[in-house]
């Protein structure tokens, strides 16, 4: 079996997809022991489409520190297709 650039960039894909199920079963898990000081867990997530995040939780507090995480990944992001544009075209 030959291995072509797209196959492996498939295998890539295929993994990091793995990963990120594992991650999410791994936070449901640890968000269900999690407790906040009314007995109500604290939840947020971002929904990144292209460059404009889309964020929401349970809480303030977990609403702004996910919404600092997205607003970094989303400028790493662009710096990074930036990069990839001019220097490796």
């Amino acid at each position: 079996m030959q291995f072509t650039e797209s196959s492996s960039l498939f295998e890539l894909g295929i993994g990091l997809f793995i990963v990120g199920i594992i991650f999410l079963i791994i936070a449901a898990i640890f968000l269900g022991s999690r407790r906040g000081k009314n007995g109500k867990p604290h939840a947020a997530g971002a929904i990144i489409v292209g460059p404009v995040p889309i964020v929401f939780g349970s809480d303030k507090k977990s609403l702004k520190t996910i919404l600092q995480l997205s607003i970094v990944l989303t400028a790493l992001l662009i710096v990074l297709t930036l990069i990839y544009y001019f220097l490796l075209r």
